[in-house]
């Protein structure tokens, strides 16, 4: 995570519009957490900042849930993972006449390092206007846009396109707007 925030904080140039869609919001507020990056705006697509909301219910439901599923694979069980992870996180069960061709699916998923333990505080936006866009379809995301908006976020839902809503309609005429008001 630190290559990756020494990476972004490098690339961003100072009062850039910055846009971060799920885990990737992680090393953004790091960055903004030590004053490595300094932003004219965000706009955060579905983040996956599962620290801010530490303690709430379907956070800390969902943590566990994906800690017994890594405990799985970390013991050689990655199909015991895919049967956790991939109704959660992609819908419809793990298959074991699909395994052969989901198996290097499971496997990229699994190496990828949990969004959460990093200590990223929602505090890390006072200041930076913020928009928070998502999809309305799952609950972790609405309780992590609503610590947001606590903190002065705008948060807009478009639904329809689950964990994508820059695929929405109208995500551009929503970024156009919110921008343009700054």
């Amino acid at each position: 995570m630190d290559e990756n925030v020494a990476s972004f904080a490098a690339l961003t140039p100072r009062n850039a519009v910055v846009f971060a869609h799920s885990a990737g919001a992680v090393p953004v507020f790091l960055a903004l957490q030590a004053r490595q990056i300094a932003p004219r705006a965000l706009v955060l697509l579905e983040p996956g900042l599962y620290d801010v909301a530490r303690g709430v219910p379907v956070i800390e439901d969902h943590i566990e849930t994906m800690t017994r599923a890594r405990a799985l694979s970390r013991s050689g069980d990655l199909f015991g993972y895919w049967s956790i992870v991939r109704p959660l996180m992609f819908g419809g069960p793990a298959d074991r006449s699909r395994w052969d061709e989901e198996r290097e699916a499971a496997a990229r998923f699994e190496a990828k390092q949990p969004p959460w333990g990093f200590g990223v505080t929602s505090s890390a936006i006072n200041g930076v206007p913020t928009l928070v866009v998502t999809g309305g379809w799952n609950s972790e995301y609405e309780v992590i846009a609503g610590v947001l908006v606590g903190e002065g976020a705008e948060h807009v839902q478009l639904a329809g396109t689950n964990h994508r809503p820059q695929d929405h309609p109208g995500f551009a005429d929503t970024v156009d707007g919110f921008l343009s008001g700054l």
